[in-house]
């Protein structure tokens, strides 16, 4: 089986993977004696700009972005890479609305989670063990897209068995995360950044010369497909698609977990905003031009759609037709880098919502002490089961991952925004709200998912946000306010500064257990 393959393309991959591992292994040394749940989950408060814009854009830039998404736009036309625009805004809005609220409330109680954030604001150990459930429901759904879509690359492009590339980027890696922590993910991330934007380059570049130029490419696309340069795509992309996916990959994307935590590990405010102008050029970059270079495709791939195998083999068939031998290993990090940065960031997360806001939290209550090696014996174990769990669901690949990923930030999106947005910036929020809008909004949005049910034929991502607004307003008519003693920790801005007023002079954060009051 190993010798079907294409070993010059194969080693480009492996080095580049050797060194994702390394950097883990360097990362737990500099991290050694320091307070492991700080540095593990969110990097000890310590990410400068770039590295901060670099590991939200990857995180966020899956690998649906680079294989599903322009395989659709060589189906579709610029109607798709019109939808695809929205996503510019995503970095720039995740981290100038929740960046630096979530940065200085972290600060305030000891938070390294966003379930953390939300347990302090609503005051409810029930509504964080939800959201740390839906939390690893979904990211299971995202990142067996991200493993199916990078083994199917893996596979179209090096000539290796899918089950390898599978195999190759499960122990990558779920050795790196489990090792290094966020700090490691963050640093990869910031590598696979980088890969993409390359590869971008380089398929761009060849794809253009093996369709004889942009005039030519346009001209073929003009006499055979003229539907696709219509914003509407002859009814491929109605208006009702642009609308749900302006809101499904656009506007409710800055309540993403895996987004929003990036906000509590920046370092200083000057960091943060060099992050958000990084993120914004660095996204709009990759999302644009990687759709475009799916539409640019059809001058390397002329036949129909069925003689590729669909939607989400165009882009590992153009790397193969367009780019030279030799090239072909390098062009193929940069998207395979998407899958692996997705996988890490999500891996992450869904490891400290089992491990520190369900587990750790627990034994805290009960008056345990749980030790360092413990937590990390824990996280490594968390991280490997959810990382076999979802090769094993990976092994039988369904097809068209962009849905899949669709799906899965639908159900995050409807669980999340209005939990966050209103909590954080909303006094009148309340704890029955907030449980009503996580509960209905999410059962809502899968019943309609699972019923095929559409309003208006639009995307039930509309269905989901609008049940769980509604819940969370008559949860915050209906149920009790919440604690003064809550309120004055989340909107200090509308009390008294003076701590002589709040009895706080030497007494510690109102809320479980945290750091003191930090007045900046």
């Amino acid at each position: 089986m190993i010798n079907e393959g294409n070993l010059s393309a194969l080693l480009p991959l492996l080095i580049f993977m050797g060194f994702m591992v390394a950097i883990g292994f360097w990362v737990r040394r500099q991290n050694a004696g320091k307070n492991f749940v700080q540095s593990y989950f969110i990097g000890n408060h310590d990410l400068g700009g770039f590295v901060l814009a670099m590991t939200t854009v990857a995180t966020y830039s899956s690998v649906s972005s680079f294989v599903g998404g322009p395989g659709m736009a060589w189906q579709i036309g610029f109607g798709w890479v019109y939808m695809a625009v929205v996503q510019v805004t995503a970095i720039f809005l995740v981290l100038g609305i929740f960046g630096k609220r979530v940065a200085m409330l972290s600060r305030r109680f000891d938070a390294v989670t966003v379930v953390d954030i939300i347990r302090e604001r609503f005051q409810s150990d029930g509504l964080a063990a939800m959201a740390a459930f839906i939390i690893v429901l979904f990211f299971c759904g995202t990142m067996t897209a991200q493993f199916v879509g990078g083994a199917k690359l893996f596979a179209t492009v090096t000539g290796y068995s899918y089950e390898m590339g599978l195999l190759l980027f499960g122990l990558v890696v779920v050795l790196y995360t489990s090792i290094g922590g966020f700090r490691a993910v963050a640093i990869t991330d910031t590598c696979c950044a980088i890969m993409m934007m390359v590869g971008i380059a380089l398929l761009l570049y060849y794809v253009l010369e093996a369709g004889g130029g942009y005039a030519a490419i346009m001209e073929n696309i003009h006499l055979n497909h003229p539907e696709m340069l219509e914003p509407l795509s002859g009814g491929h992309m109605p208006v009702g698609l642009y609308l749900t996916q302006w809101i499904l990959v656009g506007i409710c994307t800055i309540a993403l977990p895996q987004s929003v935590v990036r906000g509590i590990s920046y370092k200083d405010t000057k960091s943060l905003h060099r992050a958000m102008l990084i993120g914004t050029v660095v996204v709009g970059f990759m999302n644009i031009g990687v759709n475009f270079t799916g539409i640019l495709a059809h001058g390397v791939l002329t036949g129909p759609l069925e003689g590729y195998g669909g939607v989400d083999y165009i882009i590992p068939k153009t790397i193969v037709a367009a780019l030279p031998p030799a090239l072909v290993g390098f062009a193929i990090i940069g998207p395979l880098a998407a899958s692996i940065s997705t996988i890490s960031g999500l891996l992450i997360v869904a490891s400290s919502a089992i491990v520190k806001d369900v587990y750790l939290h627990h034994a805290e209550k009960h008056g345990r002490t749980v030790t360092g090696r413990q937590l990390r014996r824990l996280s490594t174990a968390a991280t490997a089961v959810i990382g076999v769990i979802v090769f094993c669901i990976a092994l039988t690949p369904p097809s068209l991952i962009w849905l899949i990923n669709m799906f899965a930030f639908g159900g995050l999106e409807t669980a999340f925004f209005w939990t966050l947005l209103l909590g954080l910036f909303w006094r009148r929020a309340n704890r029955l709200g907030a449980i009503l809008s996580m509960g209905g909004g999410t059962i809502a949005y899968c019943l309609t998912q699972g019923l095929g049910f559409k309003f208006m034929g639009l995307h039930q991502i509309t269905i989901g946000i609008t049940v769980s607004l509604a819940f969370f307003l008559l949860g915050a008519y209906l149920g009790k306010p919440q604690e003064a003693k809550v309120l004055q920790v989340f909107f200090p801005e509308s009390h008294d500064p003076d701590p002589k007023d709040w009895g706080m002079e030497k007494e510690p954060c109102p809320l479980g257990g945290g750091q003191k009051y930090l007045t900046k």
